[in-house]
């Protein structure tokens, strides 16, 4: 009913009302649309009242701000609601998860894991015929048990990978949460104690996600339930990797130092076996396994397993020389060990791959792996035994490597990718890189005359000399096309100074040279000075910051040889399992080195050969029999020593190969002389063997001329203006060993104050740093000594100290 104030609800005047109550509800009465259920027929139906009932969501009394507030308020009780909630099922969540996940989950047994990792590697040549074979050593072994493991084993390894192995659960919490972290920032991280790494690797689950890291915690957690911690350990010291083919300790301790009885492992030998479980396929590498080697015999000591006494008493512990069971030679050891390494970055490494049995295909091919030890043997046969050097040789239209000589020795260091050299001259095609993207060619011209001047900041004077053209043929506007054949280091030293020396790093990065790289156990920034910046002057000539692996060499001119195509370098095509199915498939990814523009990259390309095989041209010995070639060569020569060189190169390439050959020492600092006394140069030794490696492995095929090149720059040379500059006359002999001086121009280039350099190691093992000299070179078509700007080596090169230049 309605009064004048609007709708009332019952508690006015009425007949439900007792006298004097207060009416309390605001809202108006609803009244039920359907009758109630007929009442007892004593009731007459016409008194029957539809009774009435509210409706709280209604208030038509309330003001708008008062509305506001009670809608605010049922929001915020709906959100409290959920909060609790959620935050309830967030912390029951994971228990029940556990509670699910621990009755699903079973303990692998250890000897049907040790049953599991006998299976052997076939590794074939690219054409189907076998290389060797990877079997798991003492396939029939027995597995040792708890009282035969001796406490130096057993504490080296907690050392290294659980200290607190008798204590925890079966896991590490906090290291799984550091790893979490690691994860959820893009990074990788460890976090595995010794029970989560048995169930990994018995479960062969090794990906790096959280799931699966929770699935490993259980699983470690129930065996950590069901079994006792001595059962743990010898389960896990059964099954681990410890690389050299060595699954299980008693195999381990076989393969690295041929003991029989464990009991006799001493805590210095255990420390190597417990350091090498982090990455058995690292076990080759002397660097890795002596810091390996360090930090298990610092934690022991640590944690009170030895004494001070003991840690310093105790030597490295080498293990024995690696069987050659295999069938290999001894050079071609390298190789298994590259395709190892490579079979690691695919994720298919030894551990997981005898689980399955495993064919791996490589690139390799028979005949040119025989041609390049062939070559070296041929020529370095009877040369002083200290001589070592290695051939890297790669298809450039896909990357494949076709055959890799990496040292006589195949146990011993690999002198292909183990090491890193000064590259000399062999160095200048990226400065020619540099100066084509800047718009200079082949015509572009420099002062070519040698000795010459260059002011670099406040420093003094930096004399630059050429090794050839001692008579300064080239003269004033020398075109860089002769100069790069003639290898003069006035030009390029001037080129590098113009257009900067980022470029030229970034030029050698582009054609296939790392930014970074790990040798003998050591992470290596290349191509930057001492702080990380850009390289310094003496890049331009081969020297300073422009050390590099060997191989990365035949990589960088074979990306040369592809047009302008960079293919990234790999030893395996293929694995499959062992009903023949490919589970990896290496897949080239060819991408524009030199510009974005495809066409722009490739007209680069063609005209840095255009260069070299100017090169080739200019000196016989080592041009191809019966084809077209291209190439550089290049030496580091002595600072104290004039005429001796402690490093020299041949790189060079065809349409379908590019090969690169260094010869060096152990020494980085002392001179090359073959069996006759005299100096080697890249067109001595290194020429040789790669022009005989280049004649054998194309043996049978036809020629392949290379595509005409459109000329970048100039279209014409400039030619020479009179000059009527008094010249200067010097008493240095002059290049070629003539004894007769030298009277030339001696014209200054003034740049910016620039920064001092320090000499890199040079990345043999025994080398020791040396310092630059101005002594010219007598390669007849160029290799290097070292040169301005934070020495180095490079052909006729000097220095009397410098730094480095505005980077352009």
């Amino acid at each position: 009913m309605s009064g004048p104030g609007g709708p009332r609800r019952p508690g006015g005047p009425g007949p439900d009302r007792h006298p004097g109550e207060e009416a309390t509800d605001l809202l108006p009465p609803v009244y039920q649309s359907t009758p109630r259920e007929p009442e007892l027929l004593t009731h007459r139906e016409d008194e029957v009242e539809l009774e009435p009932f509210y409706d709280d969501e209604y208030d038509e009394e309330l003001t708008e701000e008062e509305a506001r507030v009670v809608r605010k308020k049922k929001i915020w009780r709906r959100v409290r609601r959920s909060t609790y909630m959620a935050f309830g099922l967030m912390l029951l969540a994971p228990v029940v998860a556990f509670a699910v996940a621990y009755q699903v989950v079973s303990v692998p047994d250890p000897e049907q894991v040790a049953a599991e990792q006998i299976k052997a590697i076939k590794i074939l040549y690219s054409d189907g015929s076998e290389m060797t074979t990877i079997a798991a050593g003492e396939a029939n072994r027995t597995l040792v048990k708890w009282e035969e493991i001796p406490d130096t084993i057993k504490e080296a390894v907690m050392a290294a990978e659980d200290p607190t192995f008798m204590t925890n659960r079966g896991f590490d919490m906090q290291a799984i949460a550091r790893a979490a972290w690691y994860q959820l920032n893009g990074e990788n991280s460890g976090g595995s104690g010794l029970t989560q790494q048995y169930v990994k690797d018995a479960t062969d689950e090794d990906a790096a996600t959280l799931s699966r890291k929770f699935t490993e915690a259980v699983t470690a957690y129930k065996m950590s339930e069901q079994q006792d911690k001595p059962a743990i350990m010898t389960a896990y010291l059964n099954t681990v990797y410890f690389g050299k083919g060595g699954y299980g300790i008693k195999t381990a301790a076989k393969a690295y130092f041929n003991l029989d009885d464990l009991s006799k492992l001493t805590h210095s030998q255990a420390a190597l076996l417990a350091g090498m479980i982090q990455s058995p396929s690292r076990s080759e590498e002397p660097a890795y396994t002596l810091e390996r080697w360090n930090y298990v015999m610092d934690q022991l000591l640590r944690f009170g397993w030895i004494n001070d006494a003991y840690r310093q008493a105790e030597q490295f512990p080498t293990p024995v020389d690696q069987s050659t069971e295999s069938g290999l030679s001894s050079p071609r050891l390298h190789i298994k060990n590259q395709v190892i390494a490579e079979m690691e970055r695919v994720k298919w490494g030894v551990e997981k791959s005898q689980k399955m049995g495993v064919t791996v295909h490589t690139t390799i091919d028979p005949p040119m792996q025989q041609a390049a030890e062939d070559s070296v043997a041929e020529v370095l046969g009877n040369q002083p035994p200290e001589l070592k050097t290695s051939l890297s040789a790669i298809d450039p239209q896909t990357g494949a490597v076709k055959a890799y000589y990496a040292g006589a020795d195949g146990t011993g260091l690999d002198y292909a990718r183990g090491t890193l050299q000064e590259a000399g001259s062999s160095f200048k095609p990226f400065d020619l890189v540099a100066a084509l993207q800047k718009g200079k060619g082949l015509n572009t011209t420099y002062d070519g005359r040698s000795p010459k001047s260059f002011q670099l900041g406040g420093n003094a004077p930096l004399v630059i000399r050429n090794a050839s053209d001692s008579g300064n043929t080239c003269g004033e506007k020398c075109p860089v096309s002769k100069a790069m054949a003639l290898s003069l280091n006035t030009v390029f030293y001037e080129m590098v100074i113009e257009i900067g020396t980022q470029p030229v790093a970034d030029a050698a990065y582009a054609a296939g040279i790392p930014k970074t790289v790990d040798v003998q156990g050591a992470t290596h920034n290349l191509l930057v000075n001492e702080n990380g910046g850009p390289p310094n002057v003496g890049i331009a000539i081969g020297g300073g910051e422009a050390q590099v692996r060997p191989f990365d060499m035949a990589a960088a001119y074979a990306t040369f040889a592809a047009r302008g195509v960079k293919h990234e370098p790999f030893f395996i095509s293929k694995i499959v399992n062992d009903e023949g199915v490919p589970v990896h498939q290496h897949i080239d990814e060819p991408t524009p080195a030199f510009d974005a523009d495809p066409t722009k990259s490739q007209d680069i390309a063609d005209n840095v050969t255009e260069a070299l095989k100017g090169v080739v041209k200019e000196t016989k010995s080592i041009q191809c029999a019966g084809r077209e070639c291209a190439g550089k060569t290049g030496t580091h020569e002595l600072p104290d020593d004039a005429g001796q060189n402690s490093k020299a190169w041949m790189v060079g390439y065809t349409p379908s190969l590019s090969a690169s050959v260094w010869v060096g020492r152990n020494e980085g600092n002392v001179a090359l002389k073959d069996a006759k006394g005299n100096p080697v140069f890249g067109s001595g030794l290194p020429g040789q063997i790669w022009k005989k490696f280049m004649d054998k492995a194309l043996n049978g095929t036809p020629p392949e001329p290379f595509p005409k090149a459109k000329l970048l720059g100039p279209a014409t040379v400039e030619k020479p203006t009179p000059t009527t500059t008094v010249p200067t006359t010097t008493s240095d002999k002059k290049p070629d060993n003539d004894d007769k001086t030298t009277t030339t121009q001696q014209p200054t280039t003034t740049q910016q104050p620039t920064r001092p350099t320090t000499t890199r190691p040079c990345g043999i093992v025994g080398c020791q740093t040396t310092t630059p000299t101005t002594t010219p070179e007598t390669d007849p078509i160029g290799g290097g000594n070292p040169g301005g700007g934070g020495g180095g080596g490079s052909s006729g090169g000097t220095s009397s100290g410098g730094g480095g230049l505005p980077t352009g």
